[in-house]
């Protein structure tokens, strides 16, 4: 009933900038918070922003001061601009929400992932 569907991923150089898209769709009746996550290979899958559907914001420590996550409610999209990347960013990245329906009470969705890869 619910789709999330990312964009914007790929290869950059350390130092270089990218912004990811996830656009949310189906019988959607409200989101609430929307955030980013991303996996290292090997590693577990982590918070990267999040931000709730009145405008408030939470990074992770890795990110802060170069990440910068925004939504567009009318769209039902959020996004994540990339700034002075790492090559410890290098990661698959996900799209997360928490959907209500008018068929159901919130329920998270995630995207399918897009890969991110920042060479040094």
């Amino acid at each position: 009933q619910v789709q999330l569907v990312e964009s914007g991923g790929g290869l950059v150089q350390a130092g270089g900038s990218l912004r990811l898209s996830c656009e949310a769709s189906g019988s959607i009746r409200s989101i609430n918070d929307m955030g980013w996550y991303r996996q290292a290979p090997g590693k577990q899958r982590e918070l990267v922003a999040l931000i709730t559907s009145g405008g408030s914001t939470n990074y992770a420590d890795a990110v802060k001061g170069r990440f910068t996550i925004s939504r567009d409610n009318a769209k039902n999209t959020v996004y994540l601009r990339m700034n002075s990347l790492k090559p410890e960013d290098t990661a698959v990245y996900y799209c997360n929400a928490d959907v209500r329906t008018w068929r159901t009470l919130s329920t998270a969705y995630w995207g399918q992932g897009t890969q991110v890869t920042v060479s040094s």
